[in-house]
């Protein structure tokens, strides 16, 4: 017989789970850093404590997100593709995970749940996802990075230049 799942073993459609807490620490890494510094996937993985499976996966989703960019050759590595203050958490999650969504019906609506057109929830969980999204829109990469005084803690000696 199988056994009942408890409250803490169900999963939710949107979680925040060790991708997106690894972006957003490699990203606020990059942030720390001096501007054009190119920064080694080993110095970030090291640094960072990220394992090396995870940080490919999500640099070359970071890449394809346009939140970083990525350098070819000895000395390359990874800078940032904007400024960090212009990038946000929502856009964290949204290139290494998918669309911010609390709930599958208010992305898929009536193919999805035949009660979606009556539904007395569904006004509840729109403004919930609206808030949540707003909110995650709000924080960026900067605002992490000076939180946590990420440049302090870092040094002043830059990984590498770009040049």
């Amino acid at each position: 017989m199988k056994k009942a799942r408890t409250k803490s073993e169900r999963s939710s459609l949107m979680n925040v789970g060790r991708r997106v807490d690894y972006a957003v620490r490699a990203l606020s890494y990059l942030a720390g850093q001096p501007s054009g510094t190119i920064v080694s996937r080993a110095d970030i993985e090291k640094s960072q404590v990220i394992p090396s499976f995870y940080l490919s996966k999500i640099m070359k989703d970071l890449v394809a997100g346009g939140l970083v960019h990525s350098h070819i050759g000895s000395k390359g590595g990874f800078t940032l593709a904007k400024a960090p203050s212009t990038i946000s958490i929502k856009d964290v999650y949204e290139s290494v995970e998918r669309p911010l969504v609390l709930m599958e019906c208010l992305e898929k609506g009536v193919e999805y749940c035949s009660f979606c057109s009556v539904c007395s929830q569904k006004s509840i969980w729109e403004e919930a996802q609206t808030m949540l999204a707003n909110f995650l829109a709000g924080v960026s990469i900067r605002d992490i990075a000076d939180r946590y005084g990420l440049k302090e803690r870092l040094g002043k000696a830059p990984m590498r230049e770009v040049g």
